[in-house]
């Protein structure tokens, strides 16, 4: 049987090596043997799990963030309500839960999901058991109306490229065949323009990466909610600016070598929250803020001791490690980032600060 990577042998080796963005968009979208198009790859029996997999509760808060902001933007009816990347369905399951009562809210909104996987799309209509579901494959494709978006590890498996300064010039990351298997090496040097303005804050041997398709999603996003109104959560593992090494493969939630499995591990990098909101002017955006920080502001620990309050055993101590894994620094609560995009002129969503 023909695998991903004797496709992707076969066309490096007839068209030469490919980039980083390359493959990491055939790996993970291929039709037929594409990471996110042949499974589930949430929870223990999958890759990784995120952060509305562990507890009902950050779902539960985004929800009132997201609806707090509808409210103080005058309530637009109608309104798209989206979420990139939406996995199961958990979170846009939980925050439509905790959003029921606030009047208004469920009449006006239009659910959107960005999935192209086919096998999520069913969990995620099983999960949510709501009609009207509308899919999209890019957030290119949302209507042009007021905007209400969450995306949660959703930027950081979108294609990067890669490169290492080598005087005033770089070295691209490819992904090149050896023998019998697929290799990472490095280009002859270039003078990607992207790049000048990192000539003045980097040295030789340091690696850069350029999120060409975070910079064209968050635009679009930017321009909608800037012209109509709304406002994005993104939340994510990176940095404000780029810089280092951070493209990893994971599969059964441990490293392994990107090139090992094509197709059979999830392909991620940090996202350069920097470069996403620039790229998202004239829309505003807020301080970057740690997931823990933005979640305890919102009222978790009062949220999470009363729903302690009908638990016991092991029930109990499993709501309390999860409470610990989506706050604690030296869990969730640091790594993970929230930054927040909203109109020019508007306040900005309640859990982050201008």
């Amino acid at each position: 049987m023909t695998t991903l990577k004797d496709i992707l042998i076969t066309r490096i080796k007839s068209d030469g090596p490919i980039t980083l963005a390359d493959y990491m968009v055939t790996c993970l979208s291929h039709p037929e043997h594409g990471y996110y198009a042949t499974r589930d790859p949430l929870g223990a029996a999958g890759d990784f799990t995120t952060a509305p997999e562990i507890s009902q509760m950050f779902g539960e808060l985004v929800g009132l963030s997201l609806a707090q902001t509808w409210l103080d933007q005058g309530a637009p009816t109608p309104f798209t309500l989206a979420e990139a990347g939406p996995g199961r369905g958990t979170l846009i399951a939980d925050v439509l839960r905790a959003t029921k009562m606030v009047p208004g809210f469920h009449d006006a909104l239009r659910l959107h999901l960005i999935e192209t996987s086919p096998t999520l799309r069913a969990k995620q209509q099983a999960t949510i058991e709501k009609d009207g579901i509308n899919w999209h494959t890019s957030v290119q494709t949302l209507p042009q109306k007021p905007l209400f978006l969450i995306a949660n590890e959703f930027f950081d498996a979108l294609p990067i490229r890669q490169f290492k300064r080598e005087g005033e010039a770089w070295r691209e990351r490819l992904v090149s065949v050896a023998a019998t298997n697929l290799t990472l090496t490095w280009s002859n040097p270039v003078a990607p323009a992207e790049l000048t303005h990192r000539l003045t804050d980097t040295r030789d041997d340091d690696i850069v990466e350029l999120h060409e398709a975070t910079i064209s999603y968050a635009a679009h996003l930017g321009s909608i909610i800037n012209t109509h109104g709304g406002m994005a959560l993104i939340f994510d593992y990176g940095d404000w600016r780029s810089l280092g090494d951070t493209f990893q493969a994971v599969s059964n939630h441990q490293s392994i070598d990107p090139c090992t499995e094509p197709g059979n591990a999830d392909l991620t990098a940090h996202v350069d929250f920097e470069a996403l909101a620039s790229a998202a002017l004239p829309a505003k955006y807020s301080r970057l803020t740690p997931q823990g920080i933005f979640l305890e502001r919102l009222g978790i620990t009062q949220r999470a001791e009363k729903l302690a309050e009908n638990l016991s055993g092991a029930s109990l101590n499993t709501h309390v490690k999860a409470y610990q894994r989506l706050t604690s620094p030296e869990e969730m609560g640091t790594l993970f980032k929230v930054i927040a995009l909203y109109p020019d002129g508007a306040s900005p969503p309640p859990g982050v600060e201008p």
